[in-house]
């Protein structure tokens, strides 16, 4: 009975490095490469993409104002036909112009202005996009093995109690122990098994979930995406420091300048409007063709150059334009409003990740030790069973303990590196600018106490060597 429950110690080493299945015609990423992926595919990505492209167009158009612009009319009639008229019956004319503009109070300079900014915020916001893509790529990479790493927990350990409960069964048949042994040994297995099956259906959403952010297309009738990922979960200690997170953020979240940039386009949008009160003068010069209907006034064919200046201005225009400027105003002042919020919001982001932060460090220190005391306890509880000092209930409890540590010890470090995602995120940072790349061997050679910190990601020595 001894080996059997020896086979729980292996999930402590085994749990973490989950072998990948080896599957010659299918894609295996890693995270770097499942980032660089969605990076290429994503569809918010490829959107945003196309929304700076449009505002590219748009700073075309508007730019258009400066340069001048060409164009043709022309006209022909005949009538069928005139009463008591020496007029002739056919009247035509043709014109090519050329036309620039000389003043537009201000319209074109802040359309143009308008469209570079309309240019810089759609930069702001796929750079805004593309970090939060990111972060959501790395979470669903890192769930993924969290679900891939809980799935063999489970596993193995209802394969321990599947052994446990043979053996009973075995030695009930045998007359050495009563049925209480056996059902209590069946409950443990009927207990575990949903456990397992949890743990397989979060798995196969996790795949679904990373399918999406990557762009992949799943087959019609397919039961998991056509890829595979590799890695592990890992533990790197990281203490980054809040007040520089919150510098980070505020300096280079895309949100925040972008709704900076919607206070400048307000701004250029009062002055596009408030153009419409001044006098708009343009300069023209072209060729004409045309005909003379009346004989007396001279021959039917003209032809000659043409040249003029065209000024309109609008003296009233029933408070339409007024109004224009009002609804101008105020959206600059919801933007401001805007602006002051998308700050707190980002500020309240960086506290909320960094408080996650700490808080998986604390919970993933403290199970790192419970699991030592739950392998310890499952020694004790076999050998007192064995000794006759203790009842097979305290075997089986102190194995589910080790099991429920193991989990809860994943689901640290992947609320770790969930949280650490996400303040990158938050701060607008690479994960090398907030330090978040520090590996194991530099860790030691800092200092003990680093060190320490470190090896909380690996099994205790003691397990592994089982």
């Amino acid at each position: 009975m001894h080996s059997k429950f020896a086979a729980i110690s292996v999930i402590i080493a085994t749990g973490l490095a989950v072998s990948v299945p080896s599957m010659d015609a299918m894609p295996v990423y890693g995270i770097d490469e499942a980032v660089v992926l969605a990076q290429e595919r994503n569809p918010e990505i490829l959107i945003a993409h196309k929304k700076i492209t449009a505002a590219r167009g748009g700073f075309i158009e508007a730019r258009s104002g400066y340069l001048p612009s060409l164009s043709s009319s022309g006209l022909y009639d005949k009538r069928q036909t005139q009463s008591e008229t020496n007029l002739r019956q056919q009247d035509y004319n043709a014109i090519i112009k050329l036309e620039q503009n000389i003043y537009t109070g201000g319209a074109v300079g802040s359309q143009v202005a308008i469209a570079q900014l309309n240019i810089a915020r759609s930069n702001y916001d796929l750079q805004e996009t593309i970090s939060r893509v990111i972060m959501d790529v790395r979470i669903a990479f890192h769930e993924l093995l969290l679900n891939r790493a809980k799935v063999r927990v489970h596993q193995d350990s209802v394969h321990v109690f599947e052994q446990e409960l043979k053996g009973e069964q075995e030695n009930f048949n045998a007359g050495i122990v009563g049925k209480l042994n056996v059902q209590r040994a069946e409950v443990a297995v009927a207990n575990e098994r949903p456990e397992l099956f949890n743990a397989q259906t979060d798995l196969k959403n996790s795949y679904l979930r990373l399918a999406e952010l990557l762009g992949t297309d799943l087959a019609p009738g397919a039961q998991a995406p056509p890829f595979e990922i590799s890695g592990q979960l890992q533990y790197r200690p990281n203490h980054p420091d809040l007040n520089d997170c919150l510098a980070r953020a505020d300096a280079n979240r895309g949100i925040i300048k972008s709704k900076a940039k919607d206070i400048e386009i307000e701004n250029q949008q009062y002055i596009l409007d408030r153009s419409a009160t001044r006098p708009h003068v343009r300069a023209f010069s072209g060729y004409e063709v045309y005909s003379e209907r009346d004989p007396d006034v001279g021959p039917e064919f003209n032809y000659g150059g043409v040249i003029g200046i065209n000024a309109t201005w609008n003296l009233f225009d029933g408070l339409a334009t007024k109004g224009r400027m009002q609804a101008t105003r105020a959206r600059r002042d919801a933007a401001v409003q805007a602006l002051a919020a998308a700050r707190r919001s980002v500020a309240s982001e960086v506290r909320s990740a960094f408080f996650d932060l700490q808080q998986a460090n604390r919970v993933l220190e403290s199970e790192t030790k419970n699991l030592q005391t739950a392998d310890e306890a499952l020694d004790m509880a076999r050998g007192n069973f064995a000794a006759g000092l203790g009842t097979q209930l305290d075997v089986l409890q102190a194995a589910a303990d080790v099991t429920r540590t193991r989990t809860t010890r994943l689901s640290a470090i992947y609320l770790h590196n969930v949280a650490l995602a996400r303040l990158s995120h938050a701060c607008a940072s690479t994960a090398e600018a907030l330090n978040f790349g520090s590996d194991f061997k530099d860790v030691k050679t800092a200092s003990p106490n680093a060190a320490h910190a470190a090896d909380l990601a690996k099994p205790p020595q003691k397990m592994s060597q089982r």
